[in-house]
């Protein structure tokens, strides 16, 4: 092998070494472009529970927007319109609450490069969560049979959660025993909470399931990573999801 690479001019040589760099350069360019923009911009994600039906079933597959641009998160802590509405479709990171030095987010960003999303060194700290918005800060939250009420801030009354989403959905709502009632925990019913100034309110739609704010409370504005913006599969569901 040394014996052929020595037969090489040392023109052949150099354009050899142009070539390798060129590859080794132009392969650490897409490197820092896919990692910005899963980070920054765009990632997919596929839903693997039942916790989104009807309108979401497992096996589709979103790309979700990210919300944590300096300035779009700038815009959420202000009183100007957040990066996610009442009704949006979100990913929500529990485990951000977990501090994750520099050193090791840039290995596993390699990682994750390398593996095509499929394996990270923060597997077991992952939390990842995709509910609907019901409230945003400040808001007024109840819940009857299943159904939230909310009212905004900034108004005298409250409305189903239903008016104030930009898209119609339509929930699971279980069937509860008869003897089922308030004083039993997940009746259906909620008493009236208040959202502090960087709190949202998130809820599954098939409200059987209460892994959401029901269980953990008005999660950190910080802990919403990303919205639903587009599902490619199935194709029979091809859309806005």
């Amino acid at each position: 092998m040394f014996d052929k690479w020595m037969q090489y001019s040392y023109k052949a040589q150099k354009h050899q070494r142009h070539r390798l760099l060129k590859f080794l350069f132009g392969f650490l360019i897409l490197y820092v472009l896919y990692n910005c923009l899963t980070f920054f911009f765009f990632s997919i994600w596929a839903l693997d529970n039942d916790t989104m039906r009807p309108g979401m079933e497992p096996g589709d597959r979103v790309i979700f927007a990210s919300t944590t641009l300096p300035a779009r998160f700038e815009r959420f802590k202000s009183k100007d319109t957040p990066p996610v509405k009442r009704g949006s479709i979100v990913l929500v990171d529990m485990g951000l609450k977990r501090n994750r030095n520099l050193p090791l987010r840039i290995l596993d960003g390699a990682v994750r490069f390398f593996t095509v999303q499929r394996v990270s060194i923060f597997s077991k700290d992952e939390q990842f969560y995709i509910k609907r918005v019901i409230g945003l800060p400040g808001d007024e939250i109840s819940m009857t049979n299943f159904v939230f009420r909310v009212k905004p801030q900034d108004s005298s009354y409250s409305l189903t959660e239903f008016e104030l989403a930009d898209k119609p959905y339509y929930p699971v709502i279980p069937q509860v025993p008869a003897l089922w009632d308030e004083t039993l925990p997940f009746s259906g019913n909620m008493d009236r909470i208040i959202l502090g100034p960087d709190e949202c309110f998130t809820a599954s739609d098939d409200r059987g399931n209460t892994n959401d704010s029901r269980t953990w409370g008005p999660v950190s504005s910080g802990l919403i990573t990303a919205r639903a913006v587009f599902r490619f599969w199935p194709l029979t569901k091809i859309g806005r999801p």
